[in-house]
């Protein structure tokens, strides 16, 4: 569950950082790809693409760390 609170009638803070939790939680990356149907194959794809980034990601930065 998400709670904001909204402080002083600040409506426009409050939806800025309702929006950044949101994408923090991954609901909009969630909703588009349910926009369409994906086949079971390009899904593995997908996952297997995105596996790849990951990894990477966390080798070049522990190589940042390291150095």
């Amino acid at each position: 569950m998400i709670e904001i609170i909204v402080g002083q009638n600040n409506l426009e803070k409050a939806m800025r950082v309702l929006k950044r939790k949101l994408i923090r939680e991954g609901v909009f990356k969630e909703l588009k790809s349910r926009r369409f149907y994906e086949k079971p194959s390009e899904r593995r794809k997908r996952k297997d693409k995105e596996a790849q980034k990951k990894r990477r990601k966390e080798v070049d930065r522990a190589r940042r760390f390291s150095s």
